[in-house]
């Protein structure tokens, strides 16, 4: 129960990555608020949960949004943790052959999100002198890979403002780090691999030392660790969840 009475935002969490945090976090005594731009599957998490959870439907990109978003949390009492979960990948191709829109959205939900529930979320965390934000990231910040240049850019983003936010909130009493997941057995995988096939997987996976992709649980615990009074003296880190990807 290292999260016990603990109230929690995780954006995307209605499925991947983010549902398996979301359950984590509700197992170790965590309120949480499920943010998904999808509904039902926003709703279908919070309601396997009981009355720890509530399902919020939210774009992480729209600030009117972002702020319905965190004014929800109330519902359980003060907020203490925020997870920056939700992410967007892209087909590999060609950086000059990612058209713009594309382009914009993965800045958008990637980049942006971040900034946006930073103006929401920061402001009340001051006025506590205390809180926790959690960053998901990627290996691929740290380690890209050819032919996602763009997502590869806005994971190493992600990985600066985490460093840059712990620096400048330590003096309020607010830590902020970040995860750095391998590719996953998420909805997004094909996405990044460009095909989901046994020769695919197998090229991919021969990458990673310990020989699997991550899972849910994977990430589950490592973000419960790091939202918790466990590590109160961890900041401005960017945890490898990888099975040796980047070494």
């Amino acid at each position: 129960m290292r999260l016990k009475d603990k109230v929690a935002i995780v954006t995307g969490g209605g499925s991947g990555f983010g549902e398996g945090i979301v359950r984590k976090f509700v197992a170790e005594g965590a309120k949480v608020i499920v943010a998904d731009r999808d509904a039902q599957a926003a709703e279908r998490v919070a309601a396997s949960l009981g009355s720890a959870a509530r399902a919020v439907t939210a774009d992480v990109t729209v600030d009117a949004d972002v702020a319905r978003m965190v004014k929800s949390a109330e519902q359980f009492g003060a907020l203490d943790i925020l997870v920056n979960n939700a992410g967007i990948g892209h087909v590999p191709q060609a950086l000059e052959a990612v058209d713009e829109k594309l382009f914009d959205h993965v800045l958008a939900v990637n980049v942006k999100s971040i900034y946006l529930t930073a103006r929401h979320v920061v402001p009340l965390f001051k006025a506590r002198k205390k809180g926790a934000i959690l960053n998901i990231a990627s290996t691929a910040g740290v380690s890209p890979r050819p032919n996602l240049t763009w997502y590869n850019s806005s994971k190493g983003w992600v990985i600066t403002a985490t460093r840059s936010m712990a620096v400048e909130l330590a003096p309020s009493g607010i830590r902020v780090n970040a995860l750095n997941p391998v590719a996953g057995e998420t909805p997004l995988l094909k996405t990044f691999m460009g095909a989901d096939t046994p020769e695919v997987r197998a090229r991919f996976l021969s990458t990673i030392p310990l020989g699997r992709f991550s899972t849910p649980e994977d990430i589950a615990n490592a973000s419960a660790f790091l939202c918790s009074d466990e590590a109160s003296m961890i900041t401005g880190v960017a945890v490898e969840v990888d099975g040796g990807r980047c070494i």
